[in-house]
């Protein structure tokens, strides 16, 4: 192990760096439920992206560490997952499959500019206050997807103002709501404001808000992650939180949804349809 990773060398111990892998994991651990959470919403089924987290986590970190020789943890980001899903496929209408088929594309792309340094040449080129912008940008924009799921906010639009509900035009008399109102469109007059949080889901996140505050202000290791547990028990005598396990919640069933998403990104409905829609085709 000394020869290997040249603890003595670091001026590190055995037991520093797997305190140090201890407290590296439950700070960012947090993400193997989020991350399902948010790209679930795209139809993609939840426990495959669950364990499809798990396994690219471990996967990434074990290379960083056996072939980088680098004390690096990697997972996936909660601002690239927000952009595959809020913007990839609901804003610009594609499916999570040709989203996939994308993210390939785009990785093969980052190898390419990675080794001939053009990456490097990008990052120099952009000034360090637009760098700087554009990381504070993404915590807003994941931000407000977080307090927007939470229930924080209300929106409400003048009658005269919305184009479409559910995808369907809006007629006066001919419109039918048999599932509920999922999306709406409207050319403006939408007017967001927050709620009067008397609903029992926005009060548990509100609650779950503060105990993560007030664990981070104190430093407390797996902040995060404790404030998910904690919120999580909290809202099982509020009704918020579901206990029932089905068989879909099974191992197996989890093994088993994972073959769904296996390969997506180079079956028809995702390489395949991406460069046979003219109109998909990302340039």
């Amino acid at each position: 192990m000394e020869n290997f990773f040249h603890l003595k060398d670091n001026k590190t111990t055995p037991m520093t760096e797997v305190m140090a892998g201890l407290t590296t994991f439950f700070a960012m651990s947090y993400i193997l439920f989020v991350n399902p959470q948010v790209l679930s919403q795209t139809g993609m089924p939840a426990q495959a992206v669950f364990l499809a987290t798990i396994i690219a986590s471990a996967v990434g970190t074990l290379v960083m560490g056996l072939f980088a020789n680098v004390p690096y943890a990697l997972a996936p980001g909660m601002g690239l997952n927000a952009f595959f899903t809020y913007t990839v496929v609901f804003a610009l209408g594609f499916s999570w499959q040709e989203a996939l088929a994308l993210v390939f594309i785009c990785g093969v792309i980052n190898i390419l500019i990675t080794v001939t340094k053009i990456r490097k040449l990008i990052i120099v080129a952009i000034p360090e206050t637009i760098q700087h912008a554009i990381g504070g940008g993404i915590g807003v924009f994941v931000a407000y997807i977080g307090i927007k799921n939470a229930g924080f906010l209300q929106f409400t639009s003048e009658a005269s103002s919305i184009n479409t509900i559910n995808g369907q035009p809006l007629k006066a008399g001919a419109l039918t709501l048999k599932h509920g109102v999922e999306s709406v469109v409207s050319n403006g007059g939408i007017v967001p404001a927050l709620v009067n949080f008397t609903q029992a889901g926005a009060l548990l996140a509100l609650i779950g808000l503060i105990i993560m505050v007030i664990l981070n202000v104190k430093k407390v290791p797996g902040a995060i992650l404790i404030g998910i547990l904690l919120t999580t028990i909290i809202g099982i005598p509020m009704g918020v939180t579901n206990l029932h396990l089905s068989a879909a919640n099974s191992f197996s069933s989890t093994f088993a949804s994972l073959q769904t998403t296996f390969g997506a990104a180079f079956s028809a409905k995702g390489m395949g349809s991406l460069f046979t829609s003219p109109d998909k085709i990302a340039l």
